[in-house]
C-alpha cells in the first residue's frame, strides 16, 4: 500500500533579494514513514527546500500543502549541520530548551528529557556541558533536543557532515534505530551518495541553477539495514545509480 502524503510541494520557486534563484519548479511529495534524502551539489537548494518545509522561510512561488492537516505541520523537529547547543549550560538544559520556550516547567518535562537522552544514549552525560562532549555526542544531544517534542517529521540538514567516518557510520545506524522506534518521517540533506543509499527508501537528486529535482531513486532494500547491506551487491548497484544521477545533475550545471 502507498503511504499517505504528509507534505506536498507544488511548483515551488524561491528567489532571494540578490537575484539568486535557489529553487524553480520544485514538485515533491513526502509520504508518511519516508526516509527521503535530498542529494546534490552545494548550492542546489536542498537546505532551502528544508527551511521552506519547516516554515523558516516562505516560497516566492507555488504552495506547500499538508494533506493531514495543520496539526501535522506543527509536529516538526529540525537538526542543523552544527549542533547549535548553548555552551554555557548542561546537556539536560539544552534538550529542555524547546519545552521551556513552550512554557513547560522543568519538573513536568523531566521524564520526557530523560526519555530523549535515553534514546540517543546520553543519559549518563545529562550534567555535562557541550565543551566536554565529542562531536558525535554533541550531535546526539542536538537530535535529542529535536525529539523532545515528539515530531512526526524530522528534518535534518547535513547533520553528520563534519564528523569522522567511524562516528558517521555509527550515527547512521542510530538514526535508523530511532526512526524504527519512533515511527518518524525523515527528510535528510546530504552530499554523500553512500550515506543516502544506506539510510533512505527514496533519494531526490537535485541539480542547481536553478535548484530542482532531476531524478527520484527508489532504494528497494528492506529495513533494518546493517553491515551486510553495506557489503551487498544491491548496495553497490544503488550507489552506482545514485552516483551516476549526481554526476548527471552536475553536468547540467556545467552546460549553463
Amino acid at each position: 500500500m502507498t503511504a499517505a502524503p504528509l507534505v506536498q510541494l507544488h511548483n515551488i520557486g524561491k528567489s532571494f533579494a540578490n537575484g539568486v534563484v535557489a529553487l524553480e519548479g520544485l514538485n515533491l511529495t513526502i509520504q508518511s514513514g519516508d526516509f527521503l534524502s535530498l542529494l546534490g551539489p552545494s548550492g542546489c537548494g536542498k537546505s532551502t527546500a528544508l527551511r521552506l518545509i519547516a516554515d523558516l522561510s516562505s516560497p516566492s512561488l507555488g504552495r506547500i500543502e499538508w494533506p493531514q492537516g495543520e496539526q501535522a505541520r506543527q509536529k516538526i523537529g529540525f537538526v542543523f549541520q552544527d549542533s547549535t547547543l548553548m555552551p554555557w549550560t548542561s546537556v539536560f538544559n539544552n534538550v529542555f530548551l524547546p519545552l521551556r520556550l513552550a512554557g513547560v516547567r522543568k519538573s513536568e518535562a523531566d521524564y520526557r528529557i530523560h526519555e530523549a537522552l535515553d534514546l540517543v544514549g546520553l543519559r549518563a552525560f545529562e550534567s555535562a556541558f557541550p565543551g566536554e562532549l565529542s562531536g558525535g555526542m554533541k550531535m546526539r544531544a542536538s537530535i535529542a533536543r529535536a525529539l523532545i517534542q515528539r515530531p512526526q517529521l524530522l528534518l535534518m540538514d547535513e547533520p553528520f557532515a563534519a564528523l569522522d567516518e567511524i562516528t558517521r557510520v555509527k550515527l547512521n545506524n542510530d538514526l535508523l534505530y530511532l526512526k524504527a522506534e519512533l515511527g518518524m518521517t525523515i527528510v535528510f540533506v546530504t552530499h554523500s551518495v553512500y550515506e543516502s543509499v544506506y539510510l533512505s527508501n527514496r533519494i531526490a537528486v537535485f541539480a542547481s541553477r536553478p535548484g530542482r529535482i532531476v531524478r527520484m531513486i527508489e532504494i528497494d532494500a528492506p529495513y533494518p539495514r546493517d553491515l551486510n547491506f553495506r557489503h551487498s551487491a544491491l548496495y553497490a548497484q544503488c550507489c552506482k545509480t545514485a552516483s551516476e544521477a549526481l554526476q548527471g545533475a552536475m553536468s547540467l550545471e556545467d552546460q549553463l
